[in-house]
């Protein structure tokens, strides 16, 4: 079995010389709450100004489907998949954020960030 780390593939950046950004929406991501074993239900929306990377999205849609079966709290996951593409990629920005569904009345949203050191939107393509 592939660990998640190995799923994830990679394309080379078709337009190196402008920052320009790409958003990912996956509308279905489950996982497992940790306490309970009951099923969790996100929507991640994934965005990020690439340098020489891209994210290739059957690997990504491999990805997020291989957290079906694991339990692991909303926080660690959000920022899980951040890591995760920032390791594999090196963006130049990038922000990862979770909607999670409705569980015992309480809907959480977590965003996570990360910006290159030295990387200016000078574009303003994150407005």
């Amino acid at each position: 079995m592939q660990t998640k780390d190995k799923i994830l593939d990679t394309f080379e950046n078709p337009q190196l010389k402008e920052d320009y950004l790409i958003t990912m929406e996956i509308p279905e991501f489950t996982c497992l709450c940790p306490l309970t074993g009951q099923p969790d239900f996100a929507e991640f929306v994934i965005n990020y100004v690439p340098d020489k990377l891209c994210v290739e999205l059957k690997s990504l849609k491999l990805y997020m489907s291989s957290y079906r079966d694991i339990g692991a709290f909303h926080e660690d996951n959000t920022n899980t998949v951040l890591s995760d593409i920032v390791k594999l990629i090196k963006p130049r920005y990038a922000s990862v954020i979770g909607y999670w569904k409705v569980r015992g009345g309480i809907i959480t949203t977590i965003t996570t960030k990360y910006t290159k050191k030295g990387w200016k939107d000078k574009n303003n393509i994150l407005d």
